[in-house]
C-alpha cells in the first residue's frame, strides 16, 4: 500500500502516511474526516503545545477555584473521561477541550465528538478575545460537528481581519470538501499557495503552534495543482 499523495510505502492498517502525513483513504470514511484527518491531528497537537506552554508559566492553582462537573472523574459521554478542567485558565480549557474533540473525531467516535462539542465551543464563547488562531479552532470544531456554514464564516471573519491569513484557505478547503463543491475547494488550495510565502515570513507565532498541519496541508494544495479534480457535472 503506497501513499496517495507521495508514493511513500505504508505499512498494513497506517491511517496516515509516515512521510508527508496525508490520511489513508478507508472504507467507511465520509465527509471532512475522509479528506483531511492529518490536519487535524495537526491542530488539535499545536493546541497540546498551547496548553504545556500555558501550564508551565502558571502558577500554582488556587483551592478556591470552582471544581468542574467531571473532576472527580465520572465517566460519560459513551465510556469516555473527561480532561479535568477545573484547574486550567480559560484559554487551557479551551485548548483541551479542542483537543479532546479533535482527537475523538479523527477516531471516528462522533458520539462521544457530539458530548464535548458543546462544552468545547461554550470554552471558546468564554474567553475575552477570540484571534484568528482561536476562530480557526472554532471552524475546525463546527467542522467536526458537520456545521459547514458556520466554519466558513469562521473563516471569512479571520479574512476581514487578517486578510491573507493562512487559516482562511485551510478551513476553505475543508469545508467546501464535504460540500463536495470541487471548483472553491480548489480554489481554496491555489489562494493557499499564493500567500503562504509571504504569510509565514511574517512568523505568526500560530503559525509555528500548527506547523506540520500547515506543511501538510501545503502538500496537499501541490498535489492538487498538480493533479486537479474536475468539478462534477
Amino acid at each position: 500500500m503506497t501513499c496517495h499523495a507521495c508514493g511513500a510505502q505504508l505499512s498494513a492498517g497506517a491511517k496516515f502516511c509516515h512521510k508527508c502525513g496525508a490520511a489513508v483513504a478507508t472504507t467507511g470514511a465520509t465527509g471532512w474526516r475522509a479528506g483531511f484527518p492529518w490536519a487535524l491531528a495537526g491542530a488539535a497537537l499545536g493546541a497540546l503545545v498551547t496548553v504545556v506552554a500555558m501550564r508551565a508559566t502558571s502558577g500554582p492553582a488556587r483551592s478556591d477555584q470552582a471544581v468542574a462537573p467531571f473532576a472527580n472523574g465520572a465517566a460519560s459521554g459513551g465510556g469516555v473521561r473527561p480532561p479535568d478542567i477545573s484547574q486550567m485558565s480559560p484559554e487551557e480549557r479551551a485548548n483541551r477541550l479542542f483537543n479532546r474533540v479533535m482527537t475523538l473525531a479523527e477516531a471516528g467516535k462522533q458520539d462521544s465528538v457530539q458530548f464535548f462539542l458543546p462544552m468545547a465551543l461554550g470554552a471558546y464563547e468564554q474567553l475575552p478575545t477570540l484571534d484568528a488562531d482561536a476562530r480557526y479552532h472554532i471552524g475546525l470544531l463546527q467542522l467536526a460537528g458537520g456545521d459547514v456554514a458556520a466554519a466558513l464564516a469562521q473563516a471569512d471573519t479571520i479574512q476581514r481581519a487578517t486578510p491573507n491569513h493562512l487559516f482562511i484557505y485551510v478551513l476553505r478547503a475543508h469545508a467546501y470538501q464535504v460540500q463536495g463543491n470541487t471548483a472553491q475547494e480548489q480554489r481554496a488550495y491555489a489562494d493557499f499557495l499564493r500567500h503562504e510565502q509571504a504569510e509565514l515570513a511574517l512568523k505568526r507565532s500560530e503559525y509555528d503552534d500548527h506547523r506540520e498541519s500547515l506543511t501538510n496541508f501545503h502538500t496537499e494544495a501541490v498535489r492538487q495543482a498538480q493533479n486537479p479534480r474536475r468539478p462534477a457535472s
